[in-house]
């Protein structure tokens, strides 16, 4: 049956505003003041989406992130089955219902609160999701896009963190992103984007200046600093996985402390080394930050930058430093026994370890 819910759900969507008067108006008849009106739209499509299924664990864990978050903030534990029943009904008036359809959907949002219930357990207390209004889109190269975008109210983050964001071209759908910055004095936020997926491709070719997001709350990935730790740092980036080590960058600037940092930048050739603009003034900026690149497919680089991301971060590591890998899967999947394949201690590396659920 999950075809089955994921085209009924489909069919709700077509008829998104009605849908979440609708789901609003049922909890509120039953279980008055408690989901805001206002919240029902965002709550609904990522409710339906997890019931639904179909999406990767990752999609999965933003979900998640976001619900737990929501069913504590508006104090609906105690209302599950309502919730529970609200769903159903809302899609049943806008999809084609039958009966097996209709015990599928039963079955479907009782597990997805049962999932979020667990969640809820998991996260602690704080909004839900942030509105935020895009006021930058850049293309830098090909397949990428840096967003910059302001939330309506201050998103409390650090660096090495990932962020739940939901564009309104594909309600319900949460994707992990980590900001490319340190927190700033105006609040917003850089994301670096490489389209692969649906929500990718929305924030690549169709998200403008002046659109709207929802921002979930932040979570640790494994990559944040050790606020005790004053040892040099050797960070490899690939691809756009140099999002979350440009913000330690711009953290080490804030309070460098005496500690040399090394950046090396992976991508198949010069050309592609999107964001060289904001590293080159970052290394103008600081007499403790070197940036190499590592250009794996570019026959005119120098000899000290050609390979891929690791092997050259490898021939600049000395004991003494904390190493940070972000990138693509296939990257970050064999970096670890490479490391300690080249004598880096596991305690001193550092990757991203997936993402919460």
């Amino acid at each position: 049956m999950t075809a089955a819910l994921a085209a009924s759900w489909s069919a709700t969507l077509r008829y998104a505003r009605a849908a979440a008067d609708h789901f609003w108006c049922t909890v509120e008849d039953r279980c008055p003041g408690t989901l805001p009106e206002r919240e029902a739209a965002v709550f609904l499509a990522a409710l339906g989406r997890l019931a639904a299924g179909g999406d990767d664990p990752a999609g999965r864990a933003a979900l998640l992130a976001v619900l737990g978050r929501a069913y504590r903030r508006y104090r609906l534990l105690p209302h599950q089955l309502t919730i529970e029943a609200a769903l159903t009904a809302t899609v049943a008036r806008h999809a084609p219902w039958t009966p097996e359809l209709a015990a599928a959907w039963a079955r479907a949002a009782r597990r997805a609160s049962a999932a979020v219930t667990g969640s809820a357990a998991r996260v602690d207390d704080g909004p839900a999701w942030w509105p935020a209004q895009v006021v930058g889109h850049d293309r830098p190269a090909d397949g990428i896009a840096i967003l910059t975008v302001r939330p309506w109210r201050r998103l409390p983050f650090r660096p090495g963190q990932a962020v739940p964001v939901c564009t309104e071209r594909w309600p319900g759908r949460w994707r992990w992103y980590s900001p490319a910055n340190a927190p700033r004095p105006d609040g917003t936020l850089e994301f670096h984007v490489r389209a692969v997926a649906a929500v990718s491709r929305a924030l690549l070719h169709t998200v403008r200046p002046g659109d709207r997001l929802w921002l979930g709350p932040p979570h640790d990935t494994g990559l944040e600093l050790d606020p005790a730790s004053r040892a040099d740092l050797l960070l490899a980036a690939g691809g756009t996985g140099l999002a979350p080590l440009r913000a330690l960058v711009e953290q080490v600037a804030a309070a460098p402390a005496g500690r040399l940092l090394t950046l090396v930048v992976g991508a198949r050739t010069f050309a592609d080394l999107y964001d060289s603009i904001s590293l080159d003034k970052l290394q103008c900026a600081h007499d403790w930050l070197t940036v190499v690149p590592a250009l794996s497919h570019d026959p005119l680089a120098e000899p000290g930058e050609r390979g891929d991301a690791l092997t050259v971060a490898l021939d600049h590591h000395r004991p003494d430093q904390e190493v940070y890998v972000c990138g693509p899967p296939l990257m970050v999947a064999g970096s670890r026994l490479r490391l300690l394949a080249a004598g880096v201690p596991a305690e001193r590396t550092h990757l991203p370890d997936g993402f919460p659920g």
